[in-house]
């Protein structure tokens, strides 16, 4: 994996890939996930290395839920609610696998 390109390769293809995970775009876990699926891709294309692009979050979907009681008396309404919702993120990563010459 190579966060800039290396003195000499052989650009092979561009790469994509994405990892779904829930609340706030997953953190590490999730990027370790997509960097794995870059490395798999270029493995199969013959690759022995990967120049790192941008890694994004998308939120695809968001769930919510809420719950609420009312109480009614004479000369009163009392309400009560509680709400919450959480997101479910697809972070993206962009590669390009290469091949490095041996070091001569």
């Amino acid at each position: 994996m190579y966060l800039q390109p290396p003195t000499e390769f052989q650009e092979i293809a561009s790469l994509s890939a994405t990892g779904r995970s829930v609340f706030g775009g997953g953190g590490s876990k999730a990027i370790e996930r997509v960097i794995e699926r870059l490395k798999d891709e270029a493995a199969k294309l013959g690759a022995n290395g990967v120049i790192l692009g941008e890694i994004t979050d998308q939120e695809t979907r968001s769930i919510g839920t809420d719950l609420s009681a009312d109480t009614y008396s004479r000369r009163s309404v009392v309400s009560i609610a509680v709400g919450g919702s959480f997101g479910i993120y697809k972070k993206t990563g962009k590669g390009t696998a290469i091949y490095v010459p041996p070091s001569r």
